[in-house]
């Protein structure tokens, strides 16, 4: 951990003791899950009662972040959408993760609400429900009417919660830094890792952009009509308060409800299928948390949309990899797909190409020949997900995010149509995909974009030639070489060589009887006179020499031919 930090962990020793805790309460679950005391492993209990070392290793990772608080919960969340970082089956297990927290008092609420507005809340609203409707772990959303008689509702940040949010990240950070020093983890990259969630969580906590948000999609889907996105009330908005039109709807859960509203429940999975495939390929901007509890049915098989605090953007290029990936699955192209993962993700330096060709050309295998209509997208997406995570490569953000609104997107349509296939809605959308590439106007911005490279290149090059020439020339010019692997072998050299003379000097200490010795008249073997500084000199050396043997031939190294 760099000495900068220190300040860092001073600031939040507290919080420090409070995590060190409960990771310490769950990595003894941990541990006692592996062993055969049946009557420890009923001991450490969480809050609910249950018995900790009886659970899966991934739920006690889900209680953890839950008992740690808001933060971690949101941390959770977030790494649920990286499987590629944290496996299938704990990123399933973090989206199990509830957002629910304490609601702030009332007259901590009115405070906020008032200090945020200007006004109290009576010139501000004709009613205001200081009872909250629903409490996460960002804010808490209250029913209101305003001065119009419009139905409305307010989306008040927690109190401190800020600076809550802020401490933990700190304290993360701090962790994160520790993790990349083991070996284990550093491939995984924590510390960009957390620094990246940390950026998604601030931006969470600025209620203004989740505003702007809602009036960019409102901007974006105006003339489709099979959806609605509530409408934000600017004037009662700041970045800790959130103002917007209540919608009011039938959850998509509630089948009872779906089937007496007479809604046609396979043209809904289809249209809220073929809204978010417009959003991803066509605007290259969407939302990114399409769960059952974010939609709502409203009459005449409208769509609504809740919750805009997570939404994701991919840039042209990106969604062009995006679009080639897809197409290569559909036309069984195993060296298109393997070429386009390498370009997308960040490649480990020692990738096994050849083992991942063959897991692609195994993947492709199996999912290329399945009918549209019974393609399983997520199933397929989850497995893509293992072989990149197999191989250590890290997927940028955007296209974890996409992996992840693909595989909630079709699971929360098939609780309307059980036979809803996403990819067979995709098909049209390959035929557009592939139209779209071939399109001479897209030709023509690729080689505008290019040649606009070609230029920008062709006038730095000149001037970095000139540095580079004047370095040499003034003899500044250096060559940093990085000597990958060579730390072990140099430490061993090392050692070797202090084990070496500390063996000489000693063995030379035992010649000269250099005091105080051992033995004074002959023993065993004729032996007297021992230096005892020598032969314990010569002892060390040899079990030195000895631990660098064994350390040797562990290594493999020993006795390999190159």
């Amino acid at each position: 951990m760099r000495i900068r930090s220190i300040p860092q962990i001073y600031r939040n020793v507290r919080r420090w003791t409070e995590i060190i805790s409960v990771l310490s309460k769950y990595g003894l679950a941990d541990w006692l899950s592996q062993t055969n005391i049946d009557f420890a492993k009923d001991q450490l209990k969480n809050t609910d009662g249950e018995a900790i070392a009886r659970l899966t290793r991934e739920a006690r990772i889900r209680l953890t972040l839950t008992e740690l608080g808001p933060t971690f919960i949101k941390l959770g969340q977030l790494l649920s959408t990286r499987a590629d970082v944290v496996g299938t089956e704990l990123a399933s297990e973090l989206k199990q993760l509830q957002s629910a927290a304490p609601a702030d008092p009332p007259d901590v609420v009115r405070r906020i609400v008032e200090s945020e507005l200007g006004e109290t809340l009576e010139e501000l609203f004709l009613e205001f429900d200081l009872s909250p409707i629903a409490s996460a772990s960002i804010g808490q959303v209250h029913r209101a009417r305003l001065l119009t008689g419009e139905a409305v509702v307010v989306k008040v940040q927690h109190d401190k919660i800020e600076h809550t949010v802020n401490e933990d990240l700190e304290v993360l950070a701090g962790l994160a830094q520790l993790a990349e020093t083991i070996t284990e983890f550093k491939p995984y990259r924590p510390v960009a890792t957390v620094a990246d969630m940390g950026r998604t969580l601030r931006r969470e906590l600025d209620f203004g952009r989740e505003e702007r948000n809602l009036q960019q999609f409102a901007s974006l889907l105006k003339d489709d009509t099979t959806v609605h996105i509530p409408k934000s009330i600017t004037d009662l908005s700041t970045a800790r308060v959130l103002t917007m039109e209540l919608m009011e709807g039938i959850a998509i859960e509630n089948t009872a409800a779906i089937e007496a509203a007479g809604i046609d429940r396979e043209e809904v999975a289809r249209r809220g299928a073929k809204l978010y495939l417009q959003m991803i390929f066509v605007h290259g901007f969407f939302h990114a948390d399409p769960h059952p509890g974010n939609v709502l049915l409203l009459p005449g098989n409208v769509i609504g949309l809740l919750d805009f605090g997570m939404v994701a953007r991919i840039d042209e290029r990106l969604r062009e990899d995006i679009e080639e990936m897809l197409l290569s699955i559909v036309n069984h192209d195993v060296t298109s797909l393997t070429r386009v993962i390498k370009r997308i993700g960040a490649v480990p330096p020692n990738l096994d190409e050849a083992g991942l060709s063959n897991d692609v050309a195994d993947f492709v295998g199996h999912y290329g020949t399945q009918a549209l209509d019974q393609f399983d997208l997520s199933g397929a997406l989850t497995d893509m997900t293992g072989i990149i995570r197999r191989y250590r490569i890290m997927l940028p953000t955007q296209v974890a995010m996409l992996i992840k609104v693909l595989v909630t997107l079709e699971g929360t349509s098939k609780l309307l149509s059980p036979k809803f296939s996403l990819m067979e809605v995709m098909q049209p959308f390959h035929r557009k995909m592939l139209l779209h590439r071939l399109s001479p106007l897209r030709q023509i911005k690729k080689f505008r974009r290019l040649m606009l490279e070609v230029e920008q290149m062709a006038e730095v090059m000149p001037q970095r030639i000139m540095q580079l020439v004047e370095q040499v020339q003034a003899g500044k010019f250096d060559v940093h070489l990085d000597h990958r692997g060579m730390g072990p072998s140099i430490n061993r050299l090392v050692l070797g060589m202090l084990a070496s003379a500390l063996f000489v000097g000693s063995s030379m200490m035992l010649s000269s009887k250099v005091p105080p010795v051992l033995f004074q008249e002959k023993t065993w073997f004729g032996l007297h006179d021992l230096s005892i500084l020598g032969l314990a000199g010569c002892i060390t050396s040899i079990l030195v020499g000895l631990r660098l043997l064994w350390a040797i031939g562990r290594s493999g190294h020993l006795d390999q031919k190159t």
